[in-house]
């Protein structure tokens, strides 16, 4: 790719999400942020971090639907919340519908006419219109489906999935699950039937889930516990090199052994899976995984998203450490 450059123009950036964003573009070696939209935050010098930060001069504009069209961006990255995105797309599509569009909410997580972005369980070639239109997985979501995908063909029954993320994962507007007073010694359920994410799920792996969320004190990472009944028994030590094996090809993806903790993710763009514990028979097999919301969970990956859609490598500008 040499020097080439895109414009990327960013769409709700006040949320901890949108700032992880803004970190990771201005230190990417091909996409430029060019708009940085906050209504909230409109006027306000954006500050980032790293050499190129400090030479962008950008600052939050409060920008409509049609004037983010208008920019003519080679891509647009949408971090709304649910139920916003509709109006900037139709824009988008109307004036200029070849710009690359991530949107992180949840509004075409359902649309066939969107790829769907988990860029490790990817189906298709990534080529055409669907790769312009990208809805990026949520974070629970991400995390289940990186947990089951490689038993899929062994599953016999609903998997259950007990979660529990940090706060982070609520937002920035004030609510009882971002509150620390309200959090701080607790562990608070929430949406225990039918969440957003175990629709997800089960839509996209063709695979019922049972998921119950809750959000704990810690501010970022999520943790997965996922119960899986499967077709035949076998051993923990089987099904770690299953999991290596069906990851081998992504680094962003990592297996252990061990169960792994929220406080070594924290942070990391990569997830990790490990814990596989067998009941007696070897058909009742307990898997762990975790991952940071903010990252992997969401900004990680739809820079991943980015990259393959631009036909980019899919970790350029993802900064990585070696596995331990």
């Amino acid at each position: 790719m040499g020097s080439q450059q895109w414009n990327v123009g960013l769409v709700g950036a006040r949320g901890h999400v949108g700032a992880e964003l803004i970190a990771l573009l201005a230190e990417h070696p091909h996409f430029e942020l060019s708009f940085v939209s906050s209504r909230e935050m409109a006027g306000q010098r954006v500050v980032l971090q790293g050499p190129r930060a400090t030479e962008s001069g950008l600052h939050y504009e409060s920008l409509s639907a049609g004037e983010v069209a208008a920019r003519s961006a080679h891509a647009v990255i949408l971090a709304l919340p649910n139920g916003l995105a509709a109006g900037f797309v139709e824009a988008i599509d109307a004036s200029c519908p070849r710009t690359v569009v991530v949107d992180l909410s949840a509004d075409f997580r359902f649309d066939d006419n969107w790829r769907y972005g988990l860029p490790e369980l990817a189906r298709g070639s990534g080529n055409g219109d669907a790769a312009r239109r990208i809805s990026n997985p949520g974070c629970y979501a991400t995390a289940m489906q990186l947990a089951l995908a490689p038993v899929l063909d062994q599953l016999v029954a609903p998997s259950q999935c007990f979660g529990v993320s940090g706060y982070s994962g609520a937002g920035t507007s004030p609510s009882p699950r971002n509150d620390p007073a309200l959090l701080r010694d607790n562990l608070m359920p929430y949406a225990l039937i039918d969440h957003l994410h175990e629709r997800e799920v089960a839509r996209h792996l063709g695979h019922a889930v049972e998921f119950v969320p809750h959000v704990a004190p810690h501010f970022r990472g999520l943790t997965v516990t996922a119960n899986l009944h499967l077709r035949a028994p076998t051993t923990s030590e089987s099904m770690c090199a299953a999991y290596e094996s069906f990851y081998a090809q992504h680094p962003l993806v990592r297996v252990h052994e061990r169960e792994p903790w929220v406080s070594h993710i924290a942070g990391k763009h990569h997830a990790e899976i490990g814990g596989f514990a067998l009941a007696a028979d070897g058909k009742r097999a307990v898997v762990v995984a975790t991952l940071d919301n903010l990252l992997k969970g969401a900004a990680t990956q739809a820079l991943q998203n980015l990259n393959l859609a631009f036909g980019l490598p899919v970790l350029t500008g993802i900064p990585t450490e070696l596995p331990a």
